[in-house]
């Protein structure tokens, strides 16, 4: 039997090909933009069929119907990374949150530690030897797919075909959905001025043929708005937006100068506009790995010159960063930040950042803090601290004491907060 006849004998409507799910189970779901709506909706229908189903997954987007109130009981989260669809179920105790670095999780999956009884997919054509691509987001689905019992695919003629370590054989899909359906799309929003300005201090650290990891909002577009001129940048990141194909179509990135993957843009999920998506489609310029290469802080390290930028909700005033809870409330994860801080930290030359607005609240809080607040969770601890930028300024705090890495984050939050950060920091004999 040919690929080509296995393919039609597998393919079956969406209600069938979760027909089999039973209670009690754990059923891997692909994030991200390659969220398989039609799975999502064919299960969640099934409510009053099912009890104790364990749904894992990263971020998914869009409407969510696990996630209400009626589906207590049937359904259950158990993220990897919080996103709106969760994140109210979450927090009001009806979903779980599994606080883990990105690059540790395909091995949940692998050591058995998390089996799997299916894994839901969103995957592209097959090619002419019947391999399909993961597309836009491999992360974690190639290990679910290589450890779950059974394998169950939505294939979109939308979806790009991503180059990498990211097909998997329709030899290896027990059943198959076909959609034509476009894809999520996360249009560019014009960064403010205080994003322009912290994006200029950043830019200001990066040297001509450094590599780049990157995330997704203003203060990414605003660095790379700001590198015009540079040359011979990198990227070895999580995410690809918009941003990065601009910078690769004006030429900044050309990755000529990368001493792990020269040329080459390595990635785990591409999240942007359908030009973005188009872009990469079979473009030998993007090679896909699970998070356990792209984010694993040894092969981050191997690129001289990494500079990884993230983001943070707050930082205290001896260097902890929160990027996960607002106190107590579950916002997003880990991610994979602490994998590229480390990684960035270990490679020569290497630059890790966090970045982020002095204040909140429309100017009513500072983001530089006395305390996390009540219940709030350490993501990058005050140790792996390198770099902290806001619109006012660069606080370099690796090797520095409690007094002199104190001193420098009061001087980069805002000027009305500054007075009580110090007498916080005097009553503390920080300084």
């Amino acid at each position: 039997m040919t690929w080509v006849d296995e393919y039609k004998k597998k393919l079956v409507s969406a209600e069938e090909a979760v027909s089999d799910i039973k209670s009690g189970q754990r059923v891997y779901i692909s994030g991200n933009a390659a969220t398989p709506y039609v799975f999502v909706k064919a299960l969640s229908d099934r409510k009053d069929e099912l009890k104790d189903v364990e749904l894992v997954h990263v971020l998914l987007l869009g409407d969510d119907p696990f996630s209400r109130p009626e589906m207590e009981g049937h359904f259950r989260h158990n993220s990897l990374f919080v996103g709106p669809a969760d994140r109210k179920a979450i927090n009001e105790g009806r979903a779980d949150y599994v606080p883990i670095f990105l690059h540790q999780i395909p091995n949940l999956f692998y050591s058995g530690q998390m089996p799997l009884d299916v894994a839901l997919l969103h995957l592209s054509s097959p090619d002419e030897h019947g391999f399909m691509s993961y597309g836009v987001e491999v992360l974690c689905s190639k290990a679910a797919a290589e450890t779950a019992k059974k394998v169950i695919a939505q294939v979109n003629e939308e979806m790009p075909r991503v180059l990498g370590d990211s097909f998997i054989h329709v030899s290896r899909i027990d059943k198959i959905v076909e959609v034509s359906t476009p894809l999520p799309e996360l249009q560019k929003k014009p960064f403010s001025e205080v994003e322009k300005k912290i994006g200029g201090h950043i830019a200001d650290l990066i040297d001509d043929g450094s590599t780049l990891q990157l995330g997704i909002g203003g203060i990414p577009d605003a660095v790379l708005a700001a590198l015009k001129g540079r040359q011979n940048l990198g990227i070895h990141t999580e995410m690809v937006s918009d941003g990065v194909m601009e910078a690769i179509e004006s030429g900044i990135i050309t990755g000529a100068k990368k001493t792990s993957h020269p040329y080459k843009v390595i990635l785990t999920f591409l999240l942007g506009s359908k030009k973005l998506y188009d872009f990469a489609d079979n473009n030998p310029v993007f090679e896909a790995h699970p998070t356990d290469y792209t984010n694993h802080p040894f092969i981050v390290s191997q690129n001289d010159n990494m500079v990884a930028i993230n983001s943070a909700i707050e930082v205290d005033i001896t260097g902890q960063v929160c990027s996960d809870s607002i106190g107590k409330f579950i916002y997003s994860g880990f991610g994979g930040q602490v994998d590229f801080i480390r990684g960035a930290a270990h490679s020569k030359g290497g630059k890790p950042i966090i970045a982020l607005p002095s204040t909140a609240q429309k100017g009513k809080s500072s983001r530089i803090v006395p305390f996390l607040k009540k219940g709030a969770g350490v993501v990058t601890t005050r140790a792996d601290v390198m770099f902290v930028v806001t619109e006012y300024g660069v606080a370099y705090l690796h090797g520095k004491n409690l007094n002199e890495r104190t001193r420098a984050l009061i001087t980069i939050a805002h000027p009305k907060f500054r007075d009580e950060l110090t007498k916080e920091a005097k009553a503390r004999n920080l300084i």
